[in-house]
């Protein structure tokens, strides 16, 4: 079963520009992941960076977390973030038609 994650990153407001040009540059390495279904960039009002991403699996997951693309970015983020990242792993509920009803 699928597994969907909502990451949040909120760069200080001196580094906005260079977090958003490091994870733009990440997203066609994280694509080639095996098991990567989604990794789609959004932008929160309020500046933050929002990652919909979800994975075929929870081993696919995992080992995302400890590949190249992800490492080198948390690498380049290093020093450039107003906090720690917020992470959400969830698990579909499914519900109402098929298509709509889950990611």
């Amino acid at each position: 079963m699928s597994v969907v994650v909502i990451a949040s990153i909120t760069p200080q407001p001196e580094h906005a520009q260079a977090v958003r040009e490091a994870v733009l540059a990440a997203i066609p390495r994280v694509h080639a992941e095996e098991g990567c279904e989604r990794y789609a960039l959004h932008e929160a009002r309020d500046g933050a960076l929002v990652m919909i991403e979800q994975w075929a699996g929870p081993e696919a997951l995992a080992a995302h977390g400890k590949g190249e693309p992800f490492t080198e970015l948390s690498r380049q983020l290093e020093g450039k973030l107003a906090g720690t990242p917020e992470l959400q792993v969830l698990s579909a509920v499914p519900a109402g038609e098929e298509a709509k009803g889950a990611l």
